[in-house]
């Protein structure tokens, strides 16, 4: 492969020569390993804002030390000049004097660009303004911005740029960074709340030999060193619940999963889920642990108990509605799925209805839940647990004891989207082996999102799975909600692109 020589624009040309001289002065600031900081940017807010001027005049003041990247320059007069420097969490101005640092020190000091990243010493004072500032008695240039920051007002003007150089989009706005600091927060309160109710974070294998777990089509590859096919997991289901046939009582994973799927507003082909087992529980206990996850991480991140998206205000503090997948359908299309029906009469109500049954899906349970889909799903406004899916499309959960057409299982629903989705565990072995069975049958008529057959899963049940609850809650989609993020591009870090030409 031959590189084409790299052009630069007329900018980065100069911060390459301004860079050149400072190599040459023995200043290069690449050679800089370390800058011991007696604060940060946060700590000077909270400590000294509470002064007036005078105060902070008349005070014995400590020597402190910081460093951020330059945002704003500008000059006042020859010998003075006031510039703005952030860091991780903060922001604060900077007060420079040529007669303080030296004439030379000054002199390279004006030769500063937008976008370097500085270590200051000096001691706190306010302007006139009473703007709270640092004085600057000594500075460092810790490192060379070769390339110009984008205009402070126009920003990123690319919307495929701004994801795919997600660390000038950090750098230009605070409030991307301010999301990203709250989806730590949301993941570590879930941990200690998890970790407090004695249940245990654990990691399974993201290579598998068998996909399963969930109605997704995989990523594939080849392991040199078995000289076998793998699978990147579309689930961490199975792997967990061999965990509680183990004798654990109370697992979690949050982990990465891989679906070989589309990309959208609300799909990345690498996202990240939470699932957790819970053995001697059933699916009324997840409905209950589901809302309290919701309004503990809500509320760790300060937000109210009612909060704004997608233009609606969605009431995490009041109890999620409830509603079985079959009435839900019948409030809205007037069919009713409750009566015993035949696949040919299902179809002749999804012929009316305009609903495209595939071959694979000539089951009663799934035109049910092609009807959810197309009518229902987009409805749902506030939290609510649609519960009591059809057999077919649940492969994994314990039939309803009253009804076994239908599933112990419900998936969670805000604003048409989908958070979370859990079931009473089927632990029936014997059970669990036909429902694989008619998983390979959908997977022959065309089903590619069809489970493997999974042996060593059944032979797991029949060392006896205990009833256990289980449930998978889209972390990404979890976030989206509470910092209010219209696409999942804003709250992953480095989300999937096209390559660049």
């Amino acid at each position: 492969m031959v590189l084409e020589e790299r052009k630069f624009t007329e900018q980065e040309t100069v911060r390459r020569e301004k860079y050149k001289k400072l190599v040459e002065q023995g200043k290069d600031p690449f050679k800089i390993s370390k800058f011991v900081r007696t604060h940060t940017l946060t700590q000077l807010n909270n400590k000294f804002e509470q002064f007036s001027k005078e105060e902070l005049e008349e005070m014995q003041q400590e020597v402190v030390s910081t460093a951020g990247r330059i945002k704003l320059f500008r000059e006042a007069g020859k010998k003075a000049a006031f510039l703005n420097i952030d860091d991780q969490d903060g922001s604060i101005q900077l007060y420079v004097r040529m007669d303080e640092i030296g004439e030379e020190n000054f002199e390279d000091f004006r030769d500063l660009d937008l976008g370097d990243i500085i270590g200051v010493t000096g001691v706190m004072m306010k302007t006139n303004h009473g703007e709270l500032s640092l004085r600057v008695k000594e500075y460092k240039l810790l490192s060379k911005a070769l390339r110009p920051l984008p205009d402070k007002h126009a920003g990123i003007q690319d919307i495929e740029e701004k994801y795919r150089r997600r660390y000038v989009d950090l750098i230009m706005n605070p409030e991307v960074k301010k999301t990203f600091q709250q989806r730590s927060k949301i993941i570590r309160t879930l941990q200690a709340m998890l970790d407090a109710k004695g249940y245990m974070e654990v990691e399974t294998p993201i290579l598998q030999s068998i996909r399963g777990g969930a109605a997704a089509k995989p990523f594939e590859t080849h392991y040199n060193a078995l000289d076998t096919e793998v699978t990147l997991r579309i689930a961490t289901e199975l792997h967990l619940k061999r965990l509680i046939v183990g004798g654990f009582e109370g697992v979690y994973e949050i982990g990465r999963l891989f679906r070989n799927e589309g990309m959208s507003t609300r799909h990345n082909p690498e996202f990240t889920t939470i699932e957790l087992y819970v053995a001697y529980e059933d699916v009324n206990f997840l409905m209950e642990i589901t809302e309290e996850i919701f309004r503990t991480c809500n509320a760790a991140i300060g937000n109210p108990g009612t909060i704004s998206y997608g233009g609606h205000d969605i009431h995490l503090d009041q109890p999620f509605i409830k509603l079985h997948m079959v009435d839900a359908i019948k409030d809205i299309t007037g069919i009713d799925f409750w009566q015993p029906m035949s696949v040919e009469q299902a179809l002749i109500y999804a012929k009316e209805k305009g609903v495209h049954v595939e071959k694979h899906q000539m089951t009663v349970g799934h035109i049910i839940n092609l009807f959810f889909e197309e009518f229902v799903e987009s409805t749902i406004i506030q939290p609510t647990f649609i519960f009591g899916h059809p057999k077919e499309i649940s492969p994994l959960s314990k039939a309803n004891a009253e009804d076994p057409r239908f599933t112990d299982r419900f998936e969670l629903f805000i604003v048409g989207r989908e958070y979370a989705n859990a079931f009473s565990e089927l632990n029936d072995p014997i059970d669990q082996y036909e429902r694989f069975k008619a998983q390979i049958e959908e997977a022959a008529n065309g089903n590619d999102e069809a489970n493997d057959m999974d042996i060593d899963f059944v032979e797991a049940l029949e060392h006896g799975l205990p009833p256990t609850a289980g449930i998978g809650i889209g972390i990404d989609r979890f976030v989206m909600l509470l910092t209010g993020s219209e696409s999942i591009k804003d709250v992953l870090l480095f989300p999937q692109m096209k390559p660049r030409d």
